[in-house]
């Protein structure tokens, strides 16, 4: 549920920096790049098809930054990062990693990344100090309700006000074999022992056109599917999301939120209006990715003194060009 929303607030906590059109540019052109009808989903990793040898290729080419012992990617959407034993994911790859950037028996571990459907940064450390430090400085920023992560997302619908935060009491739902996170109104005491949670984000609206929006998001809280889910109660699913974009319905045009307990995953379902601005046929529209990119991360400096720093990692082939699809990409 929206608990605030303003058309420019000055009493909201979160400070956002205005999309730079250069940092949301992928990183150079793509030599595969064609027209628009024949790629859908230009740059799109397909990392069940991969070897490990493949997929360190692809993560060292995804190095965006590396300063002292901090490694930042720019992760593709759709590689998990952790997973069972035996499965390819970020995690199992990180000592073929560590060697292919030449970083002489220094072994690299995960300090921040989102989640397998999700674009964007993954934090890496050398130093298991540098990696506790940041750690701990994510936890008290949650704490204290400062916003580390931009996320920007491309949803189906535009919010009903430009600027706001969304608040929701969520808690993981083991249903036909698979975890779902479902909201949970008025939870009580007894439900926040047992695993539910009150989660916290903000949203901007940075461009809208053919019915859709680009945002920005700053998840205040961690919580899995946080963003997403918090996009369905605000009746604009993420693009690409096939797991709690059903819980949307629609009545002579009218969005409505159906309830989430029985309410059953499926397929995101687009218009047809929708679907020729993004020049897609139903069937590739089955395969559309989630256009949830984690774009940028505020860290401290490695010292006191020290000014913050800025990691950002570029739009992917297949978000940008849903952009110029939509008329996004020109506001």
């Amino acid at each position: 549920m929206r608990v605030g929303g303003t058309s420019g607030s000055s009493d909201s906590p979160v400070v956002y920096s205005t999309f730079s059109r250069h940092h949301l540019q992928p990183r150079g052109p793509s030599k595969r790049s064609g027209p628009l009808e024949e790629q859908p989903f230009p740059g799109l990793l397909r990392s069940e098809n991969l070897s490990r040898e493949e997929l360190v290729d692809v993560l060292r080419a995804a190095v965006v930054d590396q300063k002292g012992p901090l490694v930042t990617l720019n992760k593709p959407q759709g590689l998990p990062v952790t997973g069972k034993p035996g499965e390819l994911t970020l995690l199992s790859v990180l000592p073929e990693l560590s060697q292919g950037l030449g970083l002489r028996g220094r072994q690299l571990q995960l300090v921040h990344a989102s989640g397998k459907e999700t674009s964007g940064l993954v934090l890496l450390s050398t130093c298991p100090q540098t990696a506790s430090h940041l750690q701990k400085f994510f936890i008290h920023s949650r704490r204290s309700q400062r916003p580390t992560a931009t996320y920007c997302a491309v949803t189906d619908g535009i919010p009903a006000t430009s600027e706001g935060k969304i608040q929701a009491a969520l808690k993981l739902e083991h249903t036909d074999g698979v975890d779902l996170v479902v909201p949970v109104k008025s939870p009580s005491r007894k439900d926040i022992l047992e695993g539910v949670k009150r989660t916290l984000s903000h949203f901007r609206v940075v461009a809208t056109g053919s019915g859709c929006a680009l945002v920005q998001l700053q998840p205040l809280t961690a919580f899995p599917s946080q963003l997403q889910v918090h996009m369905v109660l605000e009746l604009c699913p993420v693009l690409g999301d096939h797991t709690y974009s059903a819980r949307v319905g629609t009545v002579l045009g009218q969005r409505f939120l159906l309830p989430a307990a029985s309410t059953k995953t499926q397929r995101q379902v687009l218009d047809e209006a929708l679907l020729r601005r993004l020049r897609l046929s139903p069937s590739q529209a089955t395969r559309l990715p989630l256009h949830l990119h984690l774009h940028r991360l505020h860290l401290p400096g490695a010292r006191p003194r020290d000014a913050p720093l800025e990691l950002l990692a570029p739009l992917p082939p297949y978000f940008s060009r849903t952009l110029q699809c939509l008329g996004l990409g020109q506001q």
